[in-house]
């Protein structure tokens, strides 16, 4: 495994990270009906921290918080804290009724707490903003974040998904006030979908801000044939949302994906997530695993090379693409 610095920090994270939205089980968790049970997400958990990951991700969201407690009841039996890196994230609906998602103060300081508890953790060493909440405004949400910060409950914070001009904002308010600022930025890139590259990659680029993509093999898209199947490709309704319109355009990227994997001799997952790592800012994609060959495979791509041609071949049947993810 090879390592490096989150951003302008002095954070030391594997350059892959485990995703851990496919643990857990909850009810209202119905989209995720690929999700691992409890003992299965272990032995990946156990399977990363062998592999060297160092880096995980999650979401109070995800199953309801099953996520977490699962995440957090594993570290805790087979690493120590001081070695890991958790991240999670807020804004989700946690509950029904007034003040049961959002970014507002109460909702963040409520939920650090909760997230705490489940990870079994007095801190997280990232804690993340899950898009942009419309109906708070950003300066109440960073007031919050580095109240957050300053009682040691997260070490840095990070965000995901939105408009490069909402983000240039939140690093404009905290920069003015004094507060703690974003380090990171959790988006929504991959071969088949680049419109990150436009605004939002430049703009952490200027910032030294990291980028840790999520979706970086397209929900499975970008890593086999389009003859074959898998509960999540028939099943996945935000993956569907994201892909189906393109499928005919993207598919000649994916081919031009095979044709360079059957080259190096690789599976097409590892080159996919090879290619995101030669991107800068990228420090760390952040990647689903259901099975222990996944995610022995999904290590191997930090070692393998891309000449610039290569990458040319892959991108340049590129096709413009709407937004996805930042609403």
């Amino acid at each position: 495994m090879e390592y490096a610095k989150l951003g302008n920090t002095g954070l030391d994270v594997s350059r892959i990270c485990l995703g851990c939205m496919s643990f857990g089980s909850a009810e209202g968790w119905g989209h995720n009906t690929w999700a691992l049970d409890e003992d299965d997400s272990r032995s990946i958990i156990r399977k990363a921290l062998d592999l060297g990951i160092n880096f995980f991700d999650t979401a109070n969201v995800y199953a309801k918080g099953n996520s977490e407690e699962i995440l957090g009841r594993a570290l805790k039996d087979f690493a120590h804290r001081d070695e890991v890196v958790i991240a999670t994230k807020v804004r989700g609906k946690m509950h029904e009724g007034p003040n049961g998602e959002g970014l507002s103060r109460k909702a963040i300081l409520s939920e650090i707490d909760h997230s705490l508890k489940r990870l079994n953790t007095d801190y997280v060493d990232l804690y993340i903003i899950h898009r942009w909440d419309y109906n708070t405004p950003i300066e109440e949400t960073l007031a919050a974040l580095h109240d957050v910060v300053k009682a040691g409950k997260a070490r840095y914070i990070g965000a995901s998904a939105m408009y490069a001009w909402q983000f240039q904002k939140a690093l404009h308010v905290a920069e003015t006030n004094g507060w703690t600022r974003f380090v990171s930025m959790q988006n929504h890139y991959n071969l088949i979908y680049r419109e990150e590259e436009r605004e939002m990659l430049p703009l952490c680029r200027e910032e030294k801000i990291a980028a840790t993509p999520y979706s970086p093999l397209a929900s499975g898209r970008l890593a086999r044939d389009r003859e074959e199947t898998t509960v999540r490709l028939e099943t996945d309704q935000i993956a569907k949302r994201k892909y189906d319109a393109t499928a005919q355009a993207d598919q000649l990227v994916v081919e031009r994906l095979a044709d360079i994997a059957e080259k190096h001799g690789a599976p097409r997952a590892q080159i996919a997530l090879a290619w995101l790592l030669h991107k800068e800012p990228v420090v760390a994609p952040v990647i689903g695993a259901t099975k222990i060959a996944q995610l022995e495979s999904t290590v191997e791509s930090v070692t393998i090379k891309l000449t610039p041609e290569e990458i040319a071949f892959m991108e340049d049947l590129y096709v413009p693409h709407s937004v996805v993810g930042h609403n």
